[in-house]
């Protein structure tokens, strides 16, 4: 009799665990909407759950890199822009020196030259996040280092980059250049010294020299129009790219919410069914187990 009792009663308990259990189970299913949490609560769908999110993970590096691609595509685009303003005046200085062979005139023009350099030295040495944009991979230093005479004019501009160009993975088989190329940052180079020789042309009065400058900063300018334009295309292409992550990641989202997410409904349903059961598990334990030394002596 007692080993029956005892049998029983271990059945009831172990039954009222389960239920107990499983009622746990569906309240944090119900609380969190979510259905999986343990890989036993079901291991195929947690294994595709597991290898979504890590390509969801992936996704999100790769995010990362397009802002950080578009941003110094940006900042590399800024500089560009500002050195074609330049190169836009002194174009225009050129033209009106050549065409006024007046000393005094050409004079204050070369004054104005000076300025243009610093500036241009000023934006050929950006900074992004601490980097210099028109360095190549050289991005520690200042790419631009000018030399200057006793009175502090700059007499000539060198380039102290590389012609490294780095690269920025936008997804598992996709990478950019954001940055400029090493004919764009040559270039810049050459800007600058072109712009020493109008200067001193202006400041000479030399007719012949200021023709030969003119024609130069054609050339520069140019190179400038050439690398704003590839950076329009850059910039297109990774916003281009960007739209493509996001739809992937809502993909992804969906996917993962299909194995993960709990049927609200039905998991409710559930448990109300578990809640029921379980009282009438208790109850019915209870009433079983009310066992006195009397019935045992029976």
């Amino acid at each position: 009799m007692r080993v029956t009792t005892n049998t029983l009663t271990d059945t009831m308990v172990r039954q009222i665990q389960e239920l107990g259990n499983r009622q746990a189970r569906l309240q944090t299913q119900v609380a969190t909407g979510q259905r999986i949490f343990q890989p036993e609560d079901d291991a195929p769908a947690m294994g595709r759950v597991l290898s979504l999110e890590s390509e969801q993970r992936a996704i999100a590096q790769f995010e990362r890199n397009v802002d950080r691609a578009l941003e110094l595509s940006q900042a590399s685009f800024g500089g560009l822009q500002q050195l074609k303003k330049i190169s836009d005046r002194a174009s225009e200085i050129a033209t009106l020196g050549t065409g006024s062979f007046n000393a005094d005139s050409n004079a204050a023009y070369a004054s104005e030259i000076d300025q243009l350099l610093e500036q241009t030295l000023q934006f050929a040495n950006t900074r992004f996040r601490n980097d210099y944009v028109f360095a190549g991979t050289a991005v520690d230093a200042p790419p631009f280092v000018a030399t200057r005479d006793v009175a502090g004019k700059i007499t000539a501009a060198t380039f102290a980059g590389n012609t490294e160009r780095a690269a920025v993975q936008l997804s598992e088989s996709a990478s950019i250049q954001p940055g400029t190329d090493a004919p764009t940052n040559a270039g810049i180079g050459d800007f600058l010294n072109r712009l020493v020789a109008l200067r001193d042309a202006l400041a000479a009065n030399d007719s012949v020299a200021l023709g030969t400058a003119q024609v130069d900063l054609i050339d520069s300018e140019d190179i400038l129009v050439s690398s704003l334009a590839g950076h329009g295309g850059v910039q297109t292409r990774i916003e281009s790219n960007r739209a493509q992550l996001a739809d992937r990641a809502q993909s992804l989202e969906q996917l993962v919410s299909a194995e993960a997410d709990v049927d609200l409904p039905t998991a409710i349903v559930r448990l109300n069914q578990s809640q029921t059961a379980y009282q009438a598990a208790l109850q019915s334990a209870a009433s079983i187990m009310r066992l006195s030394l009397l019935d045992y002596i029976q």
